[in-house]
Formats: C-alpha cells, sequence, structure tokens
C-alpha cells in the first residue's frame, strides 16, 4: 500500500522522499530489529536498514518507500509517535527525509553487511555544485570499487540542521555498507581519498560528522 502519510497535504514544506532516516538514544539494540520491521509495515514502508553505535549508544533505521514521494513536513511528527510505540526505550529522536541522488552497488555486494558508516557535511557556500560533481563521478564510484565495499548511497537531508532542539545532521548524507571497518584503512580506499580533486574539495567541508555502526539488521 501507499503510505498514509503521504496523503497529506504535498503543498505544506513537502520534499522528495526515498528513505526516512529516524536516529535515536539507545541503550540495548536487542529489541531494534523487531522495532524497526514493525514501524515499517504499520507505515507501508520496506524496512532497509538498521545500525547501532557501541561507542555513542545511538542507533539508526532507514524505512524506504516504494516508490518516491513528496512526504510534507506535517506527517512527521506523527511517524515520530509511531516509532515511539515501536520502541519505547528509544530516546531523542529525529525523523529526516532523505533524497536518494546517487546509488552505487559496490565490488563487494554479495556479502553480508557488517557495518554501516555514514558522512554527513554541509558545503561551504559557492562549493556545493562542485562538491557534488566530486562526489558523483569520482568518490563514490572509487569508493564503491574498493574491496570490502557493499554498498555506497548519496542523498540529501531535507531535514538538515538544528530543528526544536535537536540536531538532524548536515544536508549531504553519504552512507556505506561495509564488510569490515578496516576497509576504510585499506590502500584502496586511502587511495581514492586521497586524490587531487578530494584536496581540493574537502577544505569546503562544513559541519562534518562521520559515524561508524554495527549493522543489527
Amino acid at each position: 500500500g501507499f503510505p498514509r502519510f503521504c496523503m497529506a497535504d504535498p503543498s505544506i514544506n513537502s520534499c522528495p522522499t526515498d528513505f526516512l532516516l529516524l536516529r535515536f538514544a539507545l541503550a540495548d539494540p536487542s529489541s531494534l530489529a523487531d522495532a524497526a520491521q514493525r514501524f515499517c509495515k504499520s507505515n507501508a514502508m520496506a524496512f532497509y536498514r538498521a545500525a547501532w553505535s557501541t561507542e555513542s549508544q545511538t542507533a539508526c533505521v532507514y524505512a524506504q518507500l516504494h516508490a518516491r514521494a513528496h512526504v510534507p513536513a506535517s506527517a512527521l511528527p506523527a511517524l515520530a509517535d509511531a516509532w515511539a510505540m515501536s520502541c519505547p526505550s528509544a530516546a531523542g529522536l529525529t525523523v529526516s527525509r532523505l533524497e536518494l541522488v546517487l546509488d552505487k552497488p559496490g565490488v563487494s555486494q554479495s556479502a553480508l553487511p557488517a557495518f554501516h558508516y555514514m558522512v554527513e557535511t554541509d558545503p561551504e557556500d559557492g562549493w556545493r555544485d562542485e562538491i557534488f560533481r566530486w562526489y558523483d563521478t569520482e568518490h563514490m564510484p572509487g569508493l564503491a570499487a574498493v574491496p570490502g565495499c557493499i554498498h555506497a548511497r548519496r542523498l540529501l537531508n531535507h531535514d538538515h540542521g538544528l530543528r526544536h532542539g535537536l540536531d538532524h545532521g548536515a544536508l549531504s548524507y553519504a552512507c556505506y555498507d561495509l564488510v569490515s571497518t578496516e576497509t576504510l584503512g585499506s590502500p584502496p580506499w586511502l587511495a581514492v581519498r586521497g586524490t587531487a580533486w578530494s584536496d581540493i574539495t574537502r577544505p569546503h567541508f562544513t559541519n562534518t560528522r562521520r559515524t561508524m555502526m554495527q549493522v543489527v539488521a
């Protein structure tokens, strides 16, 4: 079925959305996968990924819409309430609408993901187009070709910034499913990160956050 929340007034702060990203504090991930499945099923979405960080005691869940839709901002509070019912132990929840821009299966796509790595950044004024060209034509295709990379995606977080006292992250949202954390330190990965174009664009990242999580489901 089609998600009910997409039937709200699309003219009010609506954004093209492929995934909903839920992020929250969570001390114990043992029930995370079941909660994510319940949430997605009850809201007519497909469950994509749940991950958790031992270090920060935070988690993320991706709920994928069956087709891109314009989701209004007015739908987000009800979705937050629905998640609270599915996972009462979650705290400090943010719900963000993500638009898929680039989707690259990795060279290790047949492997099972053990880790999920996210890189968020706001391009400096005047550098958005250049940084996005770098991501799409060199950086993400290069990282997807590194052994140990299962999948690479670039998305736009339409709810980025500080809202209601909560940090929703940055506009540019890149994420990678990985076989191991050692993939990030491998010579092929470092070679992609160390190109001349990378050295030009990376100084113009702002509000950058890098997060590694263990895949739960």
